[in-house]
């Protein structure tokens, strides 16, 4: 179990982060479905970074800090993708969901076509002879723990149960993602930028009679979900693989599921980013339980395999046909707003 709940974390956490990117968009009155495109933008830049960073050598002894750079690269590139649709949603009062949709498409394509032009493969004469389709890199250097090959039944208590998942098998970002789930609520209920953002998502034509720049907002909402959504793209890509080849598995349609069943509050949302990380964990270490295997050898001629890879987004499926009647997002999320005095 120990194994079990350190994987649920290395899902949990980028599925909060990118569907609190997701909040600050929509409570600034964005619809944000390009989520899936900030990530894989995001973990472009950061595993690119880290890729080029760890074939120098440099930042060898120093893992941590070579990670906090890479996060907030991806940050910027993320943020800088989200333009795109500020420009579209904001300014060009554009519909948000298909904007969304063509930034998902555009990112998936031109992550693939950089991975591609950024990383030739020479011969001995240095003619390019190709490229590679991946970016590989080593993420067992930024764990937190040095004893990371500890197997889960040498454990002997709950403190080894709590070093094991918390700090052997854990990284930084674990503590980076519970940092921006507890910024991310002081902000939106206790500021007065967060109150007026929500203004914003809410009631835009009252906010902008009080002398609240709503346009302001509305871009300010979109590049912070930028900023985290490429976040989480790193998050999500470093710890699961020792290479990124353009995709996020459709994490970020995941981390929007999240966002919309945690009703876009906060601590709703982790509770949320919770339920679904289980089940995602849960689809890659299910041979980890016996009586699964059980299950496998009495019934052979049953995919187990596939089903448990699909049981995540099953669940979501589920969870949203449920809930969906009692959602309840900002009401002028996704309405284009019209500046008045521009």
């Amino acid at each position: 179990m120990a194994f079990f709940f350190a994987q649920a974390l290395l899902f949990i956490i980028p599925l909060l982060i990118v569907a609190l990117a997701g909040l600050f968009s929509e409570k600034s009155g964005t619809v944000n479905i390009a989520l899936e495109g900030l990530m894989v933008v995001g973990a472009f830049c950061g595993t690119f970074f880290v890729s080029k960073i760890q074939e120098i050598g440099f930042l060898e002894n120093s893992p941590h800090l070579l990670l906090i750079v890479a996060l907030l690269i991806a940050g910027i590139g993320g943020a800088l993708f989200s333009a795109l649709l500020g420009f579209l949603a904001i300014n060009m009062r554009a519909n948000q969901v298909i904007g969304g949709t063509a930034l998902n498409l555009l990112a998936a394509a031109l992550v693939v076509f950089l991975i591609r032009q950024l990383q030739p493969i020479y011969d001995n004469f240095g003619t390019v002879i190709g490229s590679r389709g991946d970016i590989s890199y080593n993420p067992e250097v930024f764990r937190l723990g040095t004893n990371i090959l500890m197997d889960e039944n040498e454990l002997k208590g709950i403190g080894d149960f709590f070093v094991y998942v918390f700090h052997n098998q854990a990284y930084l970002t674990l503590y980076i993602g519970i940092l921006i789930l507890v910024v991310t609520t002081i902000v939106i209920y206790k500021t007065k930028f967060g109150l007026r953002l929500s203004a914003c998502g809410e009631h835009p034509e009252a906010a902008q009679s009080v002398g609240i720049n709503v346009y302001k907002y509305r871009w300010l909402g979109i590049l912070i979900s930028g900023f985290l959504g490429g976040i989480g793209g790193v998050v999500y890509a470093l710890p699961i693989s020792v290479s990124f080849d353009g995709t996020v598995a459709g994490y970020g349609f995941l981390a929007l599921a999240v966002l919309i069943f945690g009703q876009w509050k906060p601590t709703r949302v982790f509770l949320a980013a919770i339920f679904f990380g289980l089940f995602k964990a849960l689809s890659v270490t299910f041979f980890k339980f016996d009586f699964i295997n059980e299950w496998i050898l009495l019934y052979p001629n049953i995919p187990f395999g596939t089903i448990f890879k699909i049981l995540p987004y099953l669940a979501t499926m589920v969870v949203l046909a449920i809930s969906s009647k009692t959602s309840r997002a900002p009401k002028a999320s996704g309405i284009p707003f019209n500046f008045k005095g521009r």
